[in-house]
């Protein structure tokens, strides 16, 4: 039997492949999508891929979530910075939650320094590309299986 995850994009994620790719690489969306179905099948998971602009529907995600006591790796684009209501929002999470990054923000503008989210988070994984995303999953089969 495999575990529900979800895997939940904030702004602008949709657009990988052709948004800065010298940031955030070449790898598209839907790339992002097959690595993580297929890194889930293998950990046991039925991974959920979802992408939004929108914060009210992210807010409305992690409350499923939480409500479903489904883990999540969360990429909350520049939700990050400044999303009160998204971190509330995390903070009823009922199962592991992964903050990811695929750039390191430490390493940009000052403004991508502080992020509302990883305080309630089980942990941040950034500047890893992709691979974030990886990490993160292979993290929560340990959080899980822990």
């Amino acid at each position: 039997m495999t575990r529900a995850v979800y895997v939940l994009n904030g702004p602008n994620l949709g657009r990988l492949g052709s948004r800065e790719p010298d940031v955030y690489g070449s790898t598209s969306y839907a790339g992002l999508v097959e690595e993580c179905t297929a890194l889930g099948k293998q950990l046991g998971f039925d991974v959920e891929v979802r992408e939004t602009n929108d914060e009210g529907e992210m807010i409305r995600w992690l409350h499923e979530a939480a409500d479903g006591s489904i883990p999540v790796v969360l990429n909350p684009g520049a939700f990050t910075h400044y999303s009160y209501g998204m971190r509330d929002a995390a903070a009823q999470r009922t199962a592991p939650l992964i903050e990811v990054h695929i750039s390191n923000p430490y390493t940009r503008e000052e403004f991508r320094h502080n992020s509302v989210v990883a305080a309630v988070a089980s942990g941040t994984i950034a500047g890893f590309g992709i691979g974030s995303y990886r990490l993160a999953l292979r993290a929560l089969a340990d959080e899980i299986s822990a």
